[in-house]
């Protein structure tokens, strides 16, 4: 029986009670009970819209945080990994091998390459090289191989597959370094349009028999062919790699950090043109905030009809071209992101 439901019976009770006891009943005092239940729904009705945010996983890497491999996986020619251990400082929902379970049918945060083999990328969990007493997960994208679709790409890259129920809204923090290395892009005499760091699936469309395919790619790269700072790369597209939205850098006119820590947030709602919403902020260690992008669009399919939530994304990704890869080797530099403090949560939003 619902809250209201049983409101309304206990005024119906006090109201029974008073007149078989000949309490003189009026009509102000009727009113003033059906008001108090008008007022009891509406209450409850807000609390269980808006909730507490609540936290579903964090991590720092530290503790017994490690990339493990998953044995007899294949996966273009390499094994698949995950991240595995528990970070015991926090209080709660920082073991990696239980507190996915509830979230993912698979239960962890997979590592995925999609081919190659350690010479040319890894993930890894290091000290981090600006603070030896804290440790990050670094990856790490030296060349290219013959990967998924019969390309020559690069990638390192995190999985959140298989989300139960799908994600109809939801928020993501996490601190990012990229390393001095990242430079050399900075020169590459061409655009950049793809360097992707994360990416969001409202559905993922590689399944078979999924109609309403879609993806949200956050990226780092550059639209001209001059040398300049690198700009965060916001878009999406529906099924077959067709451009639905894209964000304007220029509007933005926030630079990405190299060589400093930052923190990356990212909020998600599904929803169409009218209240679909993606928001994506960076605040630079000891420095403020800067929103990026606040996009009011598609979240999910622009044909689908009945949108299910985010069932699938990449928190944390290094996924880029053959050209890019090969130009930053060539200056004997190695493309390189770490990342830290991982934490996701429901019920929350910007602030």
């Amino acid at each position: 029986m619902s809250n209201n439901i049983k409101t309304l019976d206990k005024i119906f009770l006090i109201i029974k009670l008073m007149i078989k006891h000949n309490i003189f009943l009026t009509k102000g005092i009727l009113f003033s009970a059906l008001l108090l239940f008008s007022f009891s729904c509406t209450t409850q009705k807000s609390t269980s819209i808006s909730g507490k945010p609540e936290l579903i996983f964090q991590s720092g890497f530290e503790g017994t945080s490690k990339v493990v491999e998953e044995k007899g996986t294949n996966d273009y020619g390499a094994s698949l990994e995950h991240i595995a251990g528990k970070v015991d400082s926090y209080s709660k929902k920082s073991d990696w091998d239980k507190d996915l379970k509830a979230l993912t049918s698979k239960g962890v945060m997979e590592v995925q390459y999609t081919g190659g083999d350690s010479t040319k990328r890894f993930a890894k969990v290091i000290p981090d090289p600006t603070d030896p007493k804290n440790s990050v997960l670094q990856f790490w994208l030296n060349d290219s191989w013959l990967a998924s679709e019969g390309q020559n790409k690069a990638r390192v890259q995190t999985n959140l597959y298989g989300i139960k129920g799908g994600m109809k809204e939801f928020y993501q923090s996490v601190r990012v370094y990229l390393t001095d290395d990242f430079n050399a892009a900075r020169s590459f005499p061409k655009r950049i349009p793809w360097c992707t760091i994360a990416e969001f699936w409202n559905n993922e469309w590689w399944v078979e028999g999924e109609k309403n395919g879609f993806r949200i790619t956050v990226g780092v790269g550059k639209y001209t062919t001059e040398e300049s700072d690198l700009h965060f790369i916001l878009e999406a597209e529906n099924a077959g790699q067709k451009l639905l939205w894209r964000a304007d850098y220029k509007a933005s006119n926030v630079a990405v950090p190299i060589g400093k820590w930052f923190t990356m947030d990212y909020y998600f709602k599904e929803g169409n043109k009218e209240n679909g919403r993606f928001y994506l902020a960076i605040t630079p260690d000891g420095g403020k905030k800067q929103v990026v992008y606040d996009v009011h669009d598609f979240t999910h399919g622009s044909y689908d009809q009945a949108p299910n939530g985010l069932t699938g994304y990449n928190p944390m990704k290094l996924y880029t071209s053959k050209e890019l890869v090969s130009y930053v080797r060539a200056q004997d530099k190695t493309l390189q992101i770490l990342w830290d403090d991982f934490k996701l949560w429901k019920n929350k939003k910007p602030e």
